[in-house]
């Protein structure tokens, strides 16, 4: 009865913050806008990007999932701590990296040149889907390396035991797995490209390659007419919910039943074919993720020298942001991932930030100074942002301890209490390190709500990094862009690695 009274508040929780921003902006608009001649192409578009982004990030992240699932090598943990870089890399220091590699005087293209061969163009509808799945074929790896490591090794030593070949190991295991997973990962991405802004704005390339988001930002920052921005963040909550119904409906929550938790050995994979495919799709994306990575490193090191008291303070307030995020994130997700909320919780990344940013404002105008209260309200949106994630990490893991161990909890008599404390979060560890780390990065690299409600004395890092760029200050932004890559690494590495010891 506890955790379903915490889940009911948790979710009444989420439905406010999500709807009472929209709610407020039309109250001010006094209704909702009418459509341009270009909106309807621009959600055409949008709907287009997003599916193929979703698509290739998910289809690329199996194969590659699976080969850390089964191959142990010197370096593997940190290999797969800096795979996860991307996806929690700040948005405009990534696109610049990657810029760096396939832009007109990147790496690919001055290859290419010297080669006599034609360039590249990363600029259109392939710029905008190679950024979105630089930035979220880690997240999809990591979805599916976890429903990896939960299948009990006892399983696949027993399809060894009966001879089992590849194909039959796919069909029994790894296939329901992924049925399991996929659906789900492929919801949230589909959901985060959706309101892609950053991306587009530098790599659409025009008109014809403009997303939801960037007609509610035109809307609202040259236009000021809130009533089509709130209708256009209607359409894309509605698109983002339909997704993620859908993916609910057909993923299926059966797990593998419980295992005796020991760490043993894979048996499958030993052909040489195995292991020749598993090292080049652990070398091709390790190029693929790390080279835009190491760019922005070289680019930024000279530039640590330059970083002043302002930079310094900035770092502190992100810190204190993020781990206000994070313990608010855990906090919500877990009544949450026990009751099935992961539907509900897809409308906290697909509403749009700037529309919720201004709801805020104009909620906060009236009872208190705005700017006063740029960390907490940073925190509280970052915290929200960040909830789909965890619940789509910690739900699959949620499901399987409840239908395994229910039944003999309720049988000795385990108290609600008891049960968390002895059954559902030690076995939660691993996943909620996972949750947790990305939380707290991607906490550390948000520029949305704060570039909106901070003063100079209360700025975050990312928002430093903005301003130092603003101010032509490239060598001293590019050292505080790498002082932010590193923390939110750090962050991340700690927190997942925490999870992971011991569990």
């Amino acid at each position: 009865m506890a955790q379903r009274t915490l889940a009911i508040i948790a979710g009444t929780a989420l439905v406010l913050l999500t709807l009472g921003p929209i709610a407020v902006v039309l109250i001010r608009a006094e209704g909702f806008g009418a459509f341009r001649p270009g909106d309807l192409e621009a959600v055409r578009f949008t709907l287009w990007q997003a599916f193929l982004s979703a698509v290739f990030s998910c289809v690329f992240a199996v194969p590659v999932a699976r080969a850390l699932a089964r191959r142990r090598f010197a370096g593997r943990g940190l290999l797969v701590a800096l795979l996860g870089a991307p996806f929690i890399l700040p948005v405009i220091v990534a696109v610049m990296g990657l810029l760096a590699v396939f832009g007109g005087a990147g790496l690919i293209n001055s290859a290419l040149a010297g080669l006599g061969l034609p360039r590249f163009d990363i600029y259109g509808l392939h710029g905008v889907v190679l950024a979105h799945v630089f930035f979220n074929l880690p997240l999809a790896v990591r979805m599916l390396l976890q429903g990896w490591l939960a299948i009990p090794a006892e399983r696949f030593r027993l399809a060894a035991s009966l001879g089992l070949t590849p194909w039959a190991m796919v069909r029994v295991l790894e296939g329901p797995m992924l049925a399991r997973i996929l659906p789900g990962a492929f919801a949230v991405i589909f959901v985060i490209c959706l309101t892609s802004f950053a991306v587009a704005l530098t790599l659409g390339g025009g008109p014809k390659a403009t997303t939801v988001e960037l007609a509610i930002y035109q809307a609202m920052r040259f236009d000021f007419d809130l009533g089509r921005a709130a209708l256009l963040a209607t359409v894309q909550l509605a698109l983002a919910l339909a997704a993620g119904s859908v993916a609910w409906r057909v993923s299926l929550g059966a797990g593998f039943g419980a295992g005796l938790d020991r760490h043993q050995p894979r048996w499958d994979g030993g052909s040489l074919t195995a292991r020749a495919g598993d090292c080049l799709w652990i070398a091709l994306v390790s190029v693929f993720l790390l080279l835009p990575l190491g760019l922005v490193v070289l680019r930024g090191a000279p530039g640590l020298a330059l970083l002043g008291a302002d930079t310094i303070r900035a770092a502190g307030h992100s810190l204190a942001v993020a781990a206000g995020s994070t313990l608010l994130c855990m906090a919500w997700a877990l009544p949450l991932a026990t009751r099935r909320g992961e539907l509900l919780a897809l409308a906290a990344i697909a509403i749009s930030p700037l529309v919720l940013g201004t709801g805020l404002f104009l909620i906060l105008r009236p009872v208190i100074n705005p700017f006063s209260m740029a960390l907490p309200v940073t925190g509280l949106v970052n915290a929200l942002m960040a909830l789909p994630f965890a619940l789509r990490i910690l739900r699959p893991e949620a499901e399987a301890i409840r239908t395994d161990f229910a039944r003999l909890a309720a049988s000795i008599g385990l108290t609600p209490s008891a049960w968390v404390r002895l059954v559902l979060l030690p076995r939660l560890r691993r996943p909620m390190g996972f949750a947790a780390g990305l939380t707290a990065a991607l906490a550390m690299g948000d520029l949305g709500v704060i570039a909106l409600f901070a003063d100079p004395d209360r700025a975050t890092l990312p928002l430093q990094v903005y301003r130092l760029m603003g101010s032509y200050q490239m060598e001293a932004a590019a050292g505080a862009s790498l002082l932010l890559l590193v923390l939110s690494l750090g962050l991340f590495w700690l927190l997942d690695r925490g999870g992971r010891i011991g569990a």
